[in-house]
């Protein structure tokens, strides 16, 4: 007689362009991973326009409440972030067969690299380039994968900017990412902070992978947390929601040392107007706005 699964598999068709921020709901609680795409070459392709993105939950974790939880914080995300390709996600719960769901994922993950920056897993027996600055990530730690289009433009707008030296201040580091590609590009400083407290103790544990705790110092908070003495940076960094960019526009401008430079990111195509107004009238400079996708980026300088 066959045991019970083991494992519960929380499956979610994520409109393109919002898989990490799905996938980084899903990772809380019990659900400690992510995975993208399709389970098995027997499930159907994706609609045009949706990717699959899971997370497994134990069966000793299935309960009730649990599910509630997970549909409730999903559900959740169209008012969280006015977007109304986020309304009425489909969530499927499907038991699985037997199997170390947890780290299976690992077998799909592939590097990727974003312009001279590499990034592998501790598993890829890849070999980069002689060139290449190599990012050790544990992708399935915290807040996603790293491939999400705004993480992209935002580690391309750190090697295009940074200069060697310069003390950096990287808003919602989420995984810590970006602050710790800047340390490894030539930031002399690079203080980070995040509302979420999971953010610190991943991020941190990212730097010291990379070899670069040194430069790097992670905070759990908001704004508030920074002392007058610290500003202004000669850079800031933020890949948050494009609500938070615009209510925090002025706070941004004010930790930036007159001419230094900004790269701001996470801002869907529908608020790109307002964001883009709200950061000029807090007296920042944009001199780009790369786009991908529906994802538009800010680069520019203080005034």
């Amino acid at each position: 007689m066959s045991r019970p699964p083991d494992w519960i598999e929380v499956r979610v068709l994520a409109p393109t362009g919002w898989q990490e921020l799905v996938a980084e709901t899903l990772q809380t609680g019990p659900c400690t991973t992510v995975a993208f795409g399709r389970p098995s070459l027997a499930t159907p392709e994706a609609p045009v326009g949706f990717e699959y993105v899971r997370t497994f939950l134990p069966r000793r974790d299935d309960t009730p409440a649990e599910r509630e939880r997970i549909v409730a914080a999903l559900l959740g995300l169209a008012q969280a972030t006015g977007e109304p390709d986020l309304v009425d996600l489909a969530i499927e719960f499907k038991p699985l067969p037997n199997e170390d769901y947890a780290t299976s994922w690992k077998k799909v993950w592939k590097p990727f690299r974003v312009v001279d920056l590499c990034v592998l897993s501790p598993w890829t027996a890849s070999w980069p380039r002689p060139a290449d600055v190599v990012m050790v990530l544990e992708p399935g730690a915290s807040f996603g994968s790293g491939r999400h289009a705004t993480t992209r433009a935002m580690l391309r707008a750190v090697q295009d900017r940074l200069a060697p030296g310069e003390r950096v201040l990287d808003c919602g580091t989420g995984s810590g990412i970006l602050a710790v590609a800047a340390a490894l590009f030539g930031a002399g400083q690079v203080v980070a902070f995040d509302v979420d407290p999971n953010s610190e103790p991943n991020a941190r544990d990212l730097a010291e992978r990379n070899g670069v705790a040194a430069q790097c110092r992670f905070a759990t908070g908001g704004f508030e947390i920074l002392p007058v003495r610290e500003r202004p940076f000669d850079a800031v960094l933020a890949n948050i929601y494009s609500d938070v960019i615009q209510l925090h526009a002025p706070d941004l401008r004010n930790c930036l040392r007159p001419g230094g430079w900004f790269a701001l990111s996470g801002c869907p195509a529908q608020h790109a107007e307002a964001t883009d107004r709200a950061i000029t009238v807090a007296g920042l400079t944009i001199e780009s706005r790369p786009v991908r996708g529906r994802w538009h980026t800010f680069v520019g300088r203080r005034s």
